[in-house]
């Protein structure tokens, strides 16, 4: 394992406005290949944007040892660049073609250095990541988007980095380009940092570290043994939070008793000095002294009550929030073996050329059917979806939907109305119920009080997804038919896991098409469909694991 490494000391970090990001965070990552998870908005990016040195922190340090490569989530490449542009190899491969041709002047052997093999170490790297077929003189604007995630990569292990970043690399890959990854990061052997949502990656890690309140906390193992251990440290919360309740409430229940017997001591010495006679000096004398001394025990028992009280707000501060949506939907209910929709002979043309074989697809959906549409980027997969929505016109056939309403989730969550906030957009979709009803059910959703009162246009990704859901689930009349276009993306692992129990509530039919297997593991898809070189099959479950 590499000793290559990135520390960063006391780092602080503050976006214009002056909104905090980081302050006085420290982290060290050795060598092997660490996760990094957080809920979004937490700051995974800009902590890998702030190693990289394209964000310069207002605070700290941080110290890369070796040569780094980096993967953004969003690579910003123009359409009329080549592959060999891209893959920053574009001199050297033009100075060799020079010199080949016989201009031996001595620039040339400068630009390229030690990389006399840089043709042959592209070719096998691209080989490697299935783009075999891609030419070095290619444009980008001709490969699809997934294309050109996995071209960026190469590019960045062409570098041959000692630390390598990556941010989301799997994301929008088909399943295939997804496991050349994973392959990548089984053979890394230097110092990885990833940030990711996709489970089966995060598996493959030596240790996760976890954005938590401003901290990053470091556990060994991978991604299922951080979900143990962050379990077990809730567990115990929870236990402490108990324990120091039932305190509270035992010395609340002391200091009431001590203030009684205070008072029963009182009463009984005032008869007693009654019945023997003192002098009244006397007996104020005796009766202040019993006042001061049953004062002295109430600040006592006052104090303790204090402490435990104090002890059961810190147990609570080390109780996580907790972010699970617990839902019933029985009006979304539709009965097994009714059919939703017919598609019959579906068919769209791209450039005057079918985009499905033949006539073109046929697909019938019944209740409560929960089918997952998969497939190659590229294939068609969303295009369908929009086809038996309505959203779009096809070019052949026809769609016959059987009553009920179809809700689709497009990949951009575009059905909310930025503007206006979350209760008022709940309001658009459920006017039927009463004001106390949307707050009750976007409780549920985790909009609680002023949160539901944001606008949706400053929600993040998940918040917009638990939002979305709001609105759609609890629409008048229910759908019977979801049909969700990737929507685990750009997730952080929370929302996906709040998707997957929104879905576990659901009882109509859905249609998802997702390259994300553990989550389609997690809802219960009954039904695979791969649509792959324009035909729609039924197909089998992936092998578990």
């Amino acid at each position: 394992m590499s000793d290559a490494c990135v520390v960063c000391a006391h780092l602080s970090f503050s976006w214009p406005d002056d909104t905090p990001v980081f302050a006085d965070l420290s982290l060290t990552v050795p060598g092997g290949r660490t996760g990094l998870v957080a809920p979004n908005g937490a700051g995974k990016t800009t902590l890998l944007k702030l190693i990289a040195a394209e964000l310069t922190p207002s605070g700290g340090t941080v110290t890369v040892d070796g040569v780094l490569g980096y993967l953004p989530q969003s690579l910003p490449l123009a359409g009329d660049l080549t592959v060999a542009d891209v893959l920053e190899i574009a001199p050297v491969v033009a100075a060799l073609h020079a010199i080949e041709a016989g201009d031996a002047r001595e620039e040339h052997f400068a630009t390229i250095g030690t990389d006399w093999d840089i043709e042959e170490r592209t070719r096998a790297e691209l080989d490697r990541l299935g783009l075999g077929e891609v030419t070095l003189d290619r444009r980008l604007a001709t490969l699809s988007g997934g294309q050109v995630v996995t071209l960026g990569l190469a590019a960045q292990l062409l570098k041959r980095p000692d630390v390598l970043l990556l941010d989301e690399p799997t994301n929008n890959l088909d399943g295939d380009a997804r496991r050349r990854i994973h392959a990548v990061v089984d053979g890394w052997g230097g110092c990885l940092l990833l940030v990711s949502h996709d489970r089966a990656l995060l598996d493959r890690m030596d240790r996760i570290v976890a954005l938590d309140r401003g901290e990053a906390r470091s556990y060994g193992g991978n991604h299922t043994a951080y979900e143990a251990a962050v379990r077990a440290e809730r567990e115990a919360a929870e236990r402490t939070v108990r324990h120091a309740e039932q305190e509270v409430k035992r010395e609340r229940r002391e200091m009431q008793q001590a203030r009684e017997r205070a008072q029963r001591r009182a009463g009984t010495a005032a008869r007693n000095l009654s019945d023997a006679g003192l002098a009244r000096i006397v007996a104020g004398g005796l009766k202040r002294s019993a006042q001061e001394s049953a004062g002295r025990a109430d600040e006592t028992h006052a104090a303790r009550v204090d402490r435990a009280r104090g002890r059961l707000d810190e147990a609570s501060q080390a109780l996580r929030d907790d972010q699970r949506i617990v839902l019933e939907l029985p009006d979304t209910t539709v009965p097994a073996g009714r059919t939703v929709i017919d598609g019959d002979r579906l068919q769209v043309r791209h450039g005057g050329r079918p985009l499905f074989a033949g006539d073109g697809v046929d697909l019938t959906i019944r209740g409560p059917e929960r089918i997952a549409l998969t497939g190659p980027n590229g294939a068609g997969k969303s295009t369908l979806l929009r086809l038996l929505h309505g959203d779009l016109t096809g070019d052949g056939g026809g769609v016959r939907r059987h009553g009920g309403r179809i809700a689709y989730l497009s990949q951009r969550l575009d059905l909310l109305d930025l503007d206006r906030t979350v209760a008022e957009n709940l309001a658009a979709f459920a006017p039927g119920r009463t004001p106390e009803q949307r707050m009750n059910l976007l409780a549920r959703f985790l909009f609680r009080g002023a949160r539901a009162h944001l606008p949706a246009g400053a929600l993040s990704g998940g918040e917009r997804l638990r939002a979305t859901l709001a609105c759609v689930l609890f629409a008048e009349p229910a759908p019977q038919l979801l049909l969700l276009d990737e929507p685990t993306n750009n997730l952080d692992l929370v929302s996906v896991g709040q998707l997957v129990s929104a879905l576990d509530a659901y009882r109509g039919a859905f249609v998802v098409v997702s390259h994300d297997e553990r989550f389609l593991a997690d809802i219960g898809v009954d039904r695979w469909l791969r649509l792959s070189d324009g035909r729609l099959r039924e197909a089998a479950a992936p092998a578990a694991g």
